[in-house]
């Protein structure tokens, strides 16, 4: 539990922060307007659209009475919509960070600068950047598809597919919104995704505590637009504390070689080089 309320409190420093800023969180708006406005319109249509795929897609129904035949279709439209409505919440944030790069980037450098220290991003051009960032949100997709399908399944199985399946959904779509919030300021450390997402394993309750309630608020109307700036800016103070907070350890991948100008780095950002499990400071008393 302790990690849960750690986890929920780098959220709500976040929303604090960008709201505490105005002109930045108006910055970080545009890009999710933008994101939303596509996925309305995606669900929208896959709505209208839902019952004809569910009879294209139970041809063996056809010959069921009427009552069972409506039914199982009713079903599979529903499910098949939320379905999609669980996808949109899974790349919401990745597609939303793709359309917004340039300025989620920047937002997350504000952030890290209002704290004391702003670690240098990797040399390299933006269309690098942003095919990079492509590929790791494709890899991280596919990571969460292997959660998303056996959910998907059990959502047919009486009782368990109304009551765990929810639940297990919510917690997959908030482990896995965080490690692509998280991924910004990663990014920025020259972390790849693979030890990206060893981090966050390492302290998954402190993921779950962040991105959970972000998926529910995602849920409902506009709140996704309003709660992303936020929701980059708390996700910058995760991965200071993370990453570069007292006792972390510093990924594989990151950690200074042997020339003195990577030890340099090291030393510029704060961060300690052993080889210690992954694990945060608890945040300052005021989150």
């Amino acid at each position: 539990m302790s990690d849960l309320r750690v986890g929920f409190g780098y959220l709500r420093r976040g929303q604090r922060w960008a709201f505490g800023h105005f002109r930045w969180y108006a910055f970080g708006l545009v890009p999710a307007l933008i994101a939303f406005l596509l996925y309305a319109a995606a669900l929208t249509a896959l709505a209208f659209r839902a019952d004809d795929i569910a009879s294209w897609a139970t041809p063996f129904a056809d010959d069921w009475s009427t009552f069972w035949r409506e039914a199982l279709r009713i079903v599979s439209a529903v499910l098949l919509w939320a379905v999609g409505l669980a996808l949109a919440v899974l790349t919401f944030t990745a597609v939303t960070l793709l359309i917004g790069d340039p300025f989620y980037e920047k937002l997350s450098e504000e952030v890290e600068k209002a704290e004391g220290h702003c670690p240098p991003g990797p040399d390299q051009s933006w269309w690098v950047g942003l095919w990079r960032s492509l590929c790791d949100s494709l890899y991280v997709l596919f990571r969460a598809l292997l959660f998303t399908v056996p959910l998907f399944l059990l959502g047919f199985v009486p009782v368990a597919g109304q009551t765990v399946a929810p639940v297990l959904g919510f917690c997959v779509s908030g482990y896995f919104l965080t490690v692509e919030l998280t991924s910004v300021a990663m990014q920025r450390r020259g972390i790849p995704v693979r030890e990206r997402l060893r981090l966050v394993r390492a302290r998954r309750s402190l993921a779950l505590g962040f991105g959970v309630p972000l998926v529910l608020g995602f849920l409902l109307p506009f709140l996704a637009v309003l709660l992303t700036p936020g929701a980059v800016a708390g996700a910058a103070l995760l991965v200071r504390d993370v990453v570069d907070g007292p006792g972390a350890a510093v990924p594989r991948s990151a950690q200074a070689s042997d020339a003195p100008e990577g030890e340099a780095v090291a030393a510029d950002a704060g961060v300690r080089v052993p080889d210690a499990g992954p694990r945060t400071s608890e945040p300052p008393s005021g989150s």
